[in-house]
């Protein structure tokens, strides 16, 4: 795995890290398309539910499919939280938080850049996305 992703992507995906806020790849990105699992290439958000939170890291209202993410309770760093984690690769990808949007969800997935990789919506099809173009 140490040869498939940058230093960062493996501290985050398999090392449950954190990347710096405000210095990540997607935090002000807003092109259309979906983001997918860094790993194992999963689809796991669409840029309809991307919002701006403020708080340094890509967050989404909600998945794209709730069965490809997974929960789990983490009280690490003094802290309870709701940790984000992909179901087929394991991969952390970050937070769950009660604070998001009231109108859609009320969540905000805070997701670390490092964990994803978007696919623009013209490169959908060419990526083997196509199914995905139904949302847009």
């Amino acid at each position: 795995m140490k040869e498939k992703l940058t230093d960062m992507q493996y501290y985050v995906t398999q090392q449950n890290g954190t990347e710096p806020p405000f210095q990540n790849e997607y935090d002000k990105h807003f092109d259309e398309g979906i983001y997918v699992d860094i790993v194992s290439g999963k689809p796991l958000f669409h840029s309809k539910d991307k919002y701006d939170a403020g708080c340094g890291w890509p967050s989404f209202t909600r998945p794209i499919e709730d069965q490809e993410v997974v929960e789990k309770f983490d009280d690490s760093h003094g802290m309870r939280r709701v940790e984000v984690r992909s179901k087929t690769a394991d991969s952390h990808l970050g937070h769950v938080f009660p604070d998001g949007p009231k109108e859609e969800t009320g969540l905000r997935y805070c997701i670390n850049s490092a964990s994803m990789r978007f696919v623009p919506k013209d490169k959908l099809v060419e990526e083997g996305y196509e199914e995905y173009l139904k949302l847009f």
